[in-house]
C-alpha cells in the first residue's frame, strides 16, 4: 500500500505547498496537531526556531509503539534545531495490527508533503521497540527514506546475513535492555552504511544527546552520498569527537568497532589511514579474540537463564509439576534479582536486568498469583 504513495504524494503535493505551517508555533513542541486530510489522525510536531517555507527541510516521521508522539519529539527537539529538522510523533501508531501503524504513516507522510516546506530526498523515520520494527519496514517497503533511527528493536521480518539496505541506520540500545542482543546481532548483520550506539538504560528511547549524535552521523551520510553540500565544520567537529572517545575505550572489542566505524564514517571526508591501522593491528590479537569470547559466552548465558525461567513458567500450569517449577523458578530469579540489585553497575548486573526484564515483558500476562508475585519482587 505505501510502495508507490510518496512519488504521488511528493510530485503533486510538494508543487504546491504553500504557508499553510505559518500557523504553527515555531521552537515548542505541539502535542496534538490534526492531519488536514484525516482529523482522526494526530502527530506531535516540532517545528525548528528558524523554521521557514522560504527552504526545504529535512523531516523525521517518528512512531513509537504506545503512540506517544511528544516523546520522540523531545529526544528529537535540540538535535531538531541544531540540525534544521522538522519533526512530527504520530500519535496513532501502535503495536498490534500492522493496518494501524500503516494508516498512521500515509496520513503522516501525505501532512508533511503539503503542509510543510520539505526535502522529499531527506525524509528519515524513527521508532522505537515495535515502533523500530515498523519504522524500518517503513522504509524497506516504501523506497523513500535516506535514513531510519532505529531504537531497541531491528527487522519485524526475517533477514539474511550481510544485509544490504537503500537507506542508512543509526541503532540505538541501552545497556539493560532486554533487546540488547538483538540489536547487537543487528549491527552485527548489516552490510550497509549503519551505526549503533549503546547507552546506559533499558528498553526506551534514545536520549537527547544521543538523538544529536544520531543526526550528525545523518548528515554526515547525507554529505557522502551528494544529500547535501559538504560543511567542513560539521565534518572536523564530529572526527575531532569521535577521535576524542578512542582513548578512554579499554574493552579490546569495543576499541577494534570504533576504529572501522571511524574508517567507515569519515573515509572520502578525512584522513583515515591511521584508524585502518590500529584496527588492522587489533584483528588477530589474543587481545580481541579473549574479548570476543567473552562477549559470546555472555550473550549464552544470557540465553541460557531467559530459557531455564521461561521453561519452569511454561510448566506451572501443569499440577503435578506446579510446586517443583515454583521451587526451581524462586531460585532462579532470586539469583537474578540479587545481580539485578547489585550496587555498583557490572556486565553481569546489566545481563541479570535485561534477562529479568525480558521475562517481565514476556509473562506479563500471566495469571499464576505465585509467578506474579515473584515477577514483582524480582523487579530491578
Amino acid at each position: 500500500m505505501l510502495r508507490s504513495l510518496p512519488f504521488a504524494v511528493f510530485t503533486a503535493a510538494l508543487l504546491t505547498v504553500s504557508a499553510l505551517a505559518q500557523d504553527l508555533p515555531k521552537g515548542q513542541i505541539l502535542d496534538d496537531v490534526k492531519c488536514k486530510a484525516d482529523a482522526t489522525q494526530s502527530y506531535a510536531l516540532y517545528l525548528p526556531k528558524n523554521y521557514s517555507p522560504d527552504k526545504k527541510w529535512s523531516v523525521i516521521l517518528a512512531f513509537d509503539a504506545r503512540g506517544r508522539g511528544r516523546t520522540p519529539v523531545e529526544r528529537f527537539q535540540d538535535a531538531a534545531d541544531k540540525f534544521g529538522y522538522v519533526v512530527v510523533g504520530s500519535n496513532n501508531s501502535r503495536n498490534g495490527p500492522a493496518q494501524v501503524s500503516q494508516n498512521a504513516a500515509k496520513a503522516l507522510m501525505e501532512e508533511v508533503a503539503t503542509r510543510f516546506s520539505i526535502d522529499p530526498k531527506r525524509m528519515y523515520a524513527a521508532g522505537q521497540s515495535g515502533g523500530s520494527r515498523f519504522a524500518l519496514d517503513l522504509a524497506l517497503t516504501s523506497k523513500t527514506f535516506a535514513g531510519v533511527i532505529a531504537s531497541s528493536a531491528g527487522f519485524a521480518r526475517p533477514m539474511g546475513s550481510d544485509t544490504s539496505l537503500d537507506f542508512k541506520v543509526f541503532g540505538t540500545a541501552g545497556t539493560e535492555d532486554f533487546n540488547y542482543q538483538e540489536m547487537r546481532k543487528f549491527d552485527r548483520m548489516l552490510a550497509s552504511p549503519h551505526r549503533l550506539q549503546i547507552f546506559v538504560g533499558d528498553h526506551t528511547w534514545l536520549p537527547s544527546s544521543l538523538a544529536v549524535e544520531a543526526l550528525e552521523w545523518m548528515e554526515l551520510q547525507a554529505m557522502k552520498s551528494g544529500l547535501r553540500a559538504k560543511d567542513n565544520t560539521l565534518i572536523d567537529a564530529s572526527f575531532a569527537a569521535r577521535k576524542a572517545r578512542l582513548p578512554a575505550i579499554q574493552d579490546k572489542d569495543e576499541s577494534f568497532r570504533e576504529n572501522k566505524s571511524l574508517v567507515a564514517d569519515f573515509e572520502g571526508l578525512r584522513d583515515v589511514k591511521a584508524f585502518a591501522a590500529a584496527a588492522a593491528a587489533l584483528e588477530n590479537t589474543k587481545e580481541l579474540r579473549d574479548a570476543q569470547t567473552k562477549i559470546a559466552i555472555d550473550q549464552m548465558h544470557e540465553t541460557q537463564f531467559y530459557g531455564e525461567l521461561s521453561n519452569y513458567a511454561d510448566q506451572l500450569g501443569n499440577p503435578f509439576q506446579k510446586q517443583d517449577s515454583i521451587d526451581a523458578l524462586k531460585i532462579r530469579m532470586d539469583k537474578l534479582a540479587a545481580a539485578a540489585k547489585a550496587p555498583v553497575d557490572s556486565t553481569d548486573r546489566q545481563l541479570a536486568r535485561r534477562v529479568l526484564r525480558a521475562f517481565a515483558a514476556d509473562y506479563a500476562g500471566n495469571p499464576d498469583p505465585d509467578l506474579r508475585k515473584m515477577l514483582e519482587a524480582a523487579r530491578p
